[in-house]
């Protein structure tokens, strides 16, 4: 008898403790009585009936979500390779559990419908310069989408574009024929700027009596000073009419 009493109470002891359930701070639970939902507990310890509860923990933290790369065409007709992350939070842990049979895999599928859909919508150039803008695009139909699941999706980013071999090389040497047109630009602006100094100069000379000679003989001085240099002495205009006037 006492032995039967004992392996009641060990029963008892065993059925008392599978009921025992330890629910963290970051998770949610949600119990189902006989297969119907009949509520929602928080965390810290919490007791359910064996058999005839089940518990499902939610993790309601932030979430990140990889979205493969995917094939698209572009409004301009260029198939490139596009990936991006989704970040959502579980705000409602009864709909994640009673809507979906798995949210997070169907947040990750409708978010990669979403990038082939509003990629698809856009010409090369305009993802390229506008990444952000087309990603809160994604972030909105997918955020609008999955409220009846209890999520929210906080953000979206577009990660890596990969374009066709022909599409990089042929902006590689748009590239390269921007970096020459502008070279030719500034070096132009230089010689332009280098000219306007000269011709104000020669004008300054001009005007200053005896100023042309001097700059000469301060120039023959420069080109002199090796002894095997040959020197060609080129006479000022300003000596050379006068030497015109004494042959008259």
């Amino acid at each position: 008898m006492e032995g039967f009493i004992t392996s009641i109470v060990f029963v008892g002891i065993f059925i008392l403790a599978s009921g025992i359930r330890i629910i963290n701070q970051y998770e949610r639970g949600v119990i189902l009585t006989l297969g119907k939902y009949t509520g929602m507990r928080n965390p810290g310890l919490n007791i359910i009936i064996p058999i005839v509860q089940t518990l499902r923990k939610v993790d309601v933290r932030s979430t990140p979500v990889d979205v493969p790369k995917q094939e698209v065409i572009t409004k301009d007709n260029v198939t490139i390779g596009v990936d991006a992350v989704v970040y959502f939070r579980v705000l409602s842990a009864e709909k994640a559990v009673l809507e979906t049979t798995n949210y997070t895999y169907a947040t990750a599928q409708f978010a990669q419908a979403a990038l082939r859909d509003v990629v698809g919508n856009v010409e090369l150039d305009e993802l390229l310069s506008k990444r952000d803008e087309i990603s809160t695009q994604i972030k909105n139909v997918v955020d609008s989408e999955t409220d009846k699941w209890g999520i929210d999706v906080e953000n979206v980013k577009i990660q890596n574009i990969e374009l066709p071999q022909d599409m990089k090389r042929a902006m590689a040497k748009q590239a390269e024929a921007e970096r020459e047109r502008r070279a030719v630009i500034i070096t132009a602006g230089g010689e332009k700027a280098a000219a306007q100094e000269v011709a104000e100069a020669a004008k300054i000379l001009s005007e200053s009596p005896g100023g042309v000679a001097i700059r000469t003989l301060q120039t023959l001085e420069k080109i002199s000073v090796e002894p095997s240099q040959k020197s060609v002495f080129v006479l000022p205009m300003e000596m050379t009419d006068a030497l015109k006037k004494l042959v008259r």
